[in-house]
């Protein structure tokens, strides 16, 4: 029996009739992920990091329709604002926890920095990363959604409880 699948990359939930379709990178299946309830040495962590970082930016550099927005913005960045939903498609049926993996949607957020689709990847430019639970995919996989954002929109309804 397989886990009921929260979210399909085929159709992301940030997409809004207002916008275009949301940029889908897919980060290498099989690529060690950061859990945060795992202690390890802090060179590898710090390897595994880089290795993170490294394969969102590649990831942004092997997707045509986003290097093609690049260099529309260019010399700025793509985005000013944008929402990341961040999905983490495990490698089996077990129970998962991706908030737990937090720190590898943080290092690829990162990479996403370095690819130029954000100036820097505080509260004022990026909302997120929301992180959810995907189908199951073979080694696992993690996927960042990312949508443009117009200035002052509340695309999670934030203004109700911050007002």
């Amino acid at each position: 029996m397989s886990a009921p699948t929260l979210f399909d990359p085929e159709r992301p939930a940030a997409t809004t009739a207002a916008g275009p379709r949301p940029y889908v990178i897919a980060l290498p299946a099989g690529l060690r992920l950061i859990n945060s309830n795992h202690r390890i040495n802090r060179h590898d962590r710090a390897r595994m990091t880089k290795k993170i970082r490294e394969a969102a930016f590649e990831a942004v550099s092997e997707c045509p329709a986003l290097m093609k927005a690049l260099a529309a913005a260019t010399p700025g960045p793509l985005f000013q604002r944008a929402h990341i939903l961040g999905v983490v498609h495990p490698g089996s049926n077990r129970r998962a926890d991706p908030a737990n993996l937090y720190p590898s949607f943080k290092a690829a957020v990162d990479g996403l920095v370095d690819a130029g689709l954000f100036e820097d990847d505080d509260h004022t430019r990026v909302v997120g990363p929301d992180m959810r639970l995907g189908r199951v995919v073979k080694k696992g996989q993690l996927v960042l959604v990312v949508s443009g954002l117009e200035p002052g929109e509340d695309p999670l309804g934030y203004g109700a409880v911050t007002s």
